[in-house]
């Protein structure tokens, strides 16, 4: 293979790229996000400096389906995610994602940055019921549960794409051949092109169970602030770095 056909890859293996070049498009991405209180000094312990952490010691745990993804397929993720501040400017701290699809898994990380690690999440409605739960090495450990459409939020094609293009933030950590950081840096991305198909609310509970190897649990629910169920279409852009930590 020549260089110039090395260089034009987008991804490895060189005999299948694990995921083609971006931006990616995602078609009826449907969320359902529990926000909930926890401790401050938990907050604080998961954000990396320089973030600093907001008033509120909020998390907000997400399930996601994502059954029409550009170079991805169809695949489901769930994870934790901050509201933070970084140099004044309010943005969402991604701190833990699991998923169960290859593709996304591999570009997620090699690309943004994202805290992505095989498991097995699942959101679904069970009669009245939108449930979502994530088992990982075989246990469960999240489940969240949100009444099924009860209120047309207000306003809320346009708080959930406000939410959405929020500015998210990511380490990413990656080593060198040698097992030194070769790169370690915060990266910021925004999602665009979003359409907000509807967007609820509804009453809802969450449950965290502690594993070794999806600490979710490490950041304990002290109460549930509100719930929210919605579907867009939107584009994964490519990002930017925002702080090196390896830099002289």
């Amino acid at each position: 293979m020549h260089v110039e056909d090395i260089l034009n890859l987008p991804s490895m293996p060189l005999a299948g790229p694990s995921y083609p070049k971006g931006p990616y498009r995602f078609i009826d991405r449907e969320y359902l996000i529990i926000t909930y209180e926890t401790d401050p000094e938990i907050v604080r312990a998961q954000l990396p400096e320089p973030l600093e952490p907001v008033e509120r010691p909020l998390i907000a745990y997400e399930f996601i389906n994502m059954p029409d993804s550009s170079g991805f397929g169809s695949y489901s993720e769930s994870g934790v995610a901050i509201p933070a501040r970084f140099r004044g400017e309010d943005v969402t701290f991604v701190s833990q994602m699991y998923l169960n699809d290859d593709p996304p898994n591999a570009a997620g990380r090699e690309i943004w940055g994202f805290p992505k690690k095989y498991a097995h999440p699942k959101l679904e409605v069970v009669k009245d019921t939108l449930t979502g739960t994530l088992e990982y090495a075989g246990q469960l450990v999240v489940m969240g549960s949100m009444g099924y459409k009860h209120t047309a939020m207000e306003g809320g094609h346009e708080r959930a794409a406000a939410g959405l293009g929020k500015t998210q933030v990511t380490l990413k950590i990656i080593p060198g051949v040698d097992g030194k950081l070769q790169v370690c840096e915060l990266c910021a991305f925004s999602l665009t092109e979003i359409t907000v198909k509807g967007a609820w609310s509804g009453p809802a509970r969450l449950h965290l169970v502690p594993h070794v190897n999806a600490p979710v649990a490490d950041m304990p629910v002290r109460r549930i602030v509100g719930a929210q169920h919605f579907i867009a279409d939107l584009t994964l852009p490519f990002g930017r770095v925002i702080h090196d930590y390896l830099a002289k």
